[in-house]
C-alpha cells in the first residue's frame, strides 16, 4: 500500500524572507488572494451605484443586507447594529473567501485551516467586543457585569463569578478560533485522502481495483458540494457569534425597559443556537 505524506498539504517552504518573522510562503500569498478577492467583490457591486441593481450589485447588495439587517441588526439591535454592520460584514466575506479556496482547482487549499488565522480573527473580535463594552458601559461596570449577573442568589457567585470572567476574557476567543480552525481542517483532509485515493487507483496504480477510483472521484465531488456549505455556515457562525459577543458588550447584564430586555434574551437563544449549530 501506498503510504501518503501529508504534510504539504498544510506546511510549505517560505518562499522569500525565510528565517524571518517576515516570511513569506504560500498560505501568505493565499490569504492575500482572499483579500483581494474580498475587496474586488465589494467595489465590484459599489461600483455603478445604479437604483435597480443588476447582476454583481444584486449579489453583493443582497449579500450585505443579509449580513446587516439578519445578524448585525437582529443579534445587536436596531439601534447599535448598523454600526457594527460594516465590520461583521468584513468578517463573513473575509472567511468565505479564505475558504472558498478550498474547492478551487489548482489552489485546494483553505486559509482558516492555519491556525494562525483564526486565532487573529479571534483575538481581534475579542478586542472589539471588550474595547465596546468599556466606552459604552465603562471599565468599571463592564467587569462588574460579566463578574456579578443581576438575578443571581449571592452565595452562586462563588462559582459563578471565576466561571463568568473565565469564560468572557479567555474562552471566548478559543473557542471561536478552534471552531473555525477544526471544521476547516476536517473538511480539507477528508477532500485531500479522497482526491488521493483516486489518483491512486486511476492514476499511480492502475489495476483490477481502478474502477474504485471512479467511485471515490464521485464521493470528492459530493464533498465539495457539502465543503461548500460548510465555509458559508462557518463563515457564517463566526460572524453571528461576533454579533452576539458585540451585542452583549453594548446592552450588558444590567437591568433593560421590557422592548430592550425581549432583545437581549432574542439575542442570548440566538447565541445558544448557534453554538448548539457549531458544536
Amino acid at each position: 500500500m501506498q503510504d501518503f505524506d501529508v504534510n504539504h498539504l498544510f506546511f510549505w517552504e517560505p518562499i522569500v524572507f525565510g528565517g524571518t518573522p517576515f516570511a513569506i510562503n504560500r498560505v501568505v500569498v493565499l490569504m492575500w488572494i482572499a483579500s483581494i478577492l474580498c475587496m474586488a467583490f465589494l467595489v465590484a457591486g459599489a461600483r455603478r451605484g445604479s437604483l435597480v441593481p443588476k447582476r454583481v450589485q444584486y449579489m453583493v447588495e443582497t449579500a450585505y443586507l443579509f449580513v446587516r439587517n439578519n445578524i448585525a441588526i437582529d443579534v445587536i439591535g436596531p439601534k447599535d447594529g448598523p454600526k457594527y454592520a460594516h465590520y461583521l460584514a468584513t468578517l463573513f466575506f473575509f472567511i468565505f473567501f479564505s475558504n472558498l479556496l478550498e474547492i478551487v482547482p489548482g489552489i485546494n487549499f483553505p486559509v482558516t485551516s492555519r491556525m494562525a488565522i483564526p486565532a487573529a480573527l479571534a483575538v481581534l473580535t475579542w478586542i472589539v467586543f471588550n474595547v465596546v463594552g468599556i466606552v459604552k458601559q465603562g471599565p468599571l461596570n463592564y467587569v462588574k457585569g460579566i463578574a456579578f449577573p443581576p438575578g443571581v442568589p449571592k452565595p452562586i457567585y462563588v462559582l459563578l463569578t471565576p466561571i463568568e470572567i473565565l469564560s468572557t476574557f479567555i474562552v471566548r476567543p478559543f473557542t471561536l478560533a478552534i471552531r473555525l480552525f477544526a471544521n476547516m481542517v476536517a473538511g480539507h483532509t477528508l477532500l485531500a485522502i479522497f482526491f488521493l485515493f483516486t489518483n491512486d487507483f486511476l492514476r499511480e496504480n492502475v489495476s483490477i481495483a481502478s474502477p474504485f477510483g471512479l467511485v471515490t472521484l464521485l464521493i470528492s465531488c459530493i464533498l465539495i458540494v457539502f465543503e461548500l456549505l460548510v465555509i458559508s455556515l462557518q463563515a457564517y457562525i463566526f460572524t453571528m457569534l461576533t454579533a452576539s459577543y458585540i451585542g452583549e458588550a453594548v446592552h450588558g447584564h444590567g437591568e433593560e425597559d421590557e422592548e430592550e430586555s425581549e432583545e437581549v434574551s432574542t439575542r442570548q437563544r440566538t447565541q445558544h443556537e448557534t453554538e448548539g449549530i457549531a458544536a
